[in-house]
């Protein structure tokens, strides 16, 4: 038997360079951003594009939710499972030139059904980005400095959100002066197609750097969940039902997040019917609300989620995540009911802080009770759960309401309506929520600490 020391086992890789990690997430950002615009601008184009196609609100609603939701939410199942499999970068680098053609595309729609698919294609470009970022994020930085680059990839949301209502705004304005611009090929496009494309194109460019960069190793975890090392798409199903009670109560509180934040493509058009503002007014002062309350809370909240989890708050995402929600949920309804449109946005630049929050620590938190081999998976899972919710529940509920119950000149009842129908349910539960939340971290936990001292 020999006498000679057994050789140490290899340790995980080392992660990137902070200047090449944070370059990754700079350009993941831009990525989100571009995503972000092509998806937004439709609702500042609703009116627009309601006379020139004969839409009703009803209608814009299915284009708004589920036609961009369906194949989003769904297709992501199936990324997730190539996520944590394939190389992210080149997913990423096809998913992107995939939304960004459909989004140029969008401007040649001649009618409801055009429109819809153009959209289902948006949605099934954008359905691999989130969770290819994240893990490549994850990836690149330590448990506890992570959550200042996903807070400012996140701030993405609101920037892109803000960039496209300054877009909008402009279009708008520019729209009273021209009947169109006639293109070689296309003939005379009105200015709401021209703005699909003008969009649309930009992202080409940037997805040919994520054919060529080099991506972060992976990182897998030991633990008690070893068998999940390589996962299938039914083993990560089944991770998560077993603690189907923790995950669900969980990401009850982003989706209400998500119903609110994709019912509000219909403020526009709110503030136009309701209070007698101009859009491209409600557009430029959306756009610069956006931009200023938007990253600055996103990144407030993740440096500060940092900040707490050093000293030792362990559950600080979740702990930042409610706060949001108790921010978000009330001003959400409140605004719709306020006697002037100015009333009303000040009420809005409070919800935005609210959404913003939660936007910031929900995939931190969601991080912290998964374990890393089934990450993409898990994430793809998320992100199905928390879209459906936001795109199916938030514009159709809107829609539907105002065609049908309080009338399409009182829009502002049935966006109002829209935090109240589902926001009170997560509200009671939050206590439960917390409860189940800190159990399966510390479980997660503590069978990482076992199984490491195993190894050693």
């Amino acid at each position: 038997m020999s006498d000679a020391p057994a050789a140490p086992r290899a340790g995980p890789a080392p992660y990137p360079g902070s200047g090449a990690s944070w370059f990754l997430v700079a350009m993941l950002t831009i990525a989100y951003v571009f995503s972000f615009v092509d998806r937004y601008i439709l609702g500042l184009l609703i009116e627009p594009i309601k006379a020139d196609l004969g839409l009703s609100d009803e209608q814009i609603g299915l284009v708004l939710g589920p036609a961009f939701g369906l194949i989003y939410a769904f297709s992501g199942l199936f990324i997730g499972w190539f996520v944590d499999n394939w190389r992210r970068a080149w997913i990423v680098g096809i998913g992107m030139t995939v939304w960004s053609l459909a989004t140029a595309f969008s401007g040649l729609a001649a009618n409801f059904w055009q429109l819809f698919l153009a959209r289902m294609t948006i949605g099934a470009g954008e359905s691999v980005l989130s969770p290819s970022a994240f893990s490549m994020i994850a990836d690149s930085f330590p448990e506890h400095r992570r959550g200042k680059p996903i807070a400012f990839y996140t701030a993405a949301l609101t920037l892109g959100a803000g960039i496209a209502s300054l877009i909008g705004g402009g279009v708008l304005l520019w729209a009273k002066t021209t009947d169109g611009v006639s293109l070689p090929f296309l003939g005379l496009l009105a200015p709401w197609q021209l703005v699909f494309m003008t969009v649309g194109t930009p992202g080409l460019l940037l997805a040919v750097y994520f054919f060529v960069v080099r991506e972060p190793a992976r990182r897998p975890t030991v633990g008690g969940d070893a068998a999940l090392q390589g996962a299938s798409v039914f083993q990560a199903w089944s991770y998560v039902a077993k603690n189907g009670a923790t995950y669900f109560t969980f990401a009850s509180l982003v989706m209400v997040m998500t119903i609110i934040a994709y019912s509000q493509g219909y403020l526009p058009s709110t503030f136009e019917r309701v209070w007698g503002w101009e859009r491209e007014l409600y557009a430029f002062a959306n756009g610069a609300a956006l931009l200023v309350i938007g990253p600055a809370t996103i990144f407030f909240t993740g440096c500060l989620s940092d900040r707490w989890m050093q000293a030792g708050v362990r559950d600080a995402p979740f702990r930042l995540l409610v706060a949001g929600y108790l921010v978000m949920a009330p001003t959400g309804v409140l605004a719709m009911v306020m006697p002037t449109g100015v009333l009303a946005f000040a009420v809005l630049g409070l919800n935005t802080i609210g959404i913003g929050m939660i936007s910031a620590v929900g995939v931190t938190a969601l991080l912290l009770i998964t374990p890393s081999q089934i990450r993409g998976q898990a994430l793809a899972l998320y992100y199905m759960t928390i879209s459906l919710s936001g795109l199916f529940l938030g514009p159709t509920t809107v829609g539907v309401l105002s065609t049908r119950v309080f009338g399409e000149e009182n829009l502002n009842l049935a966006v109002g309506a829209a935090p109240l129908i589902y926001g009170v349910g997560p509200l009671v539960l939050i206590p439960v929520t917390r409860r189940l939340y800190l159990k399966q971290m510390e479980r997660l936990r503590a069978a990482d600490s076992d199984a490491t001292a195993a190894a050693t």
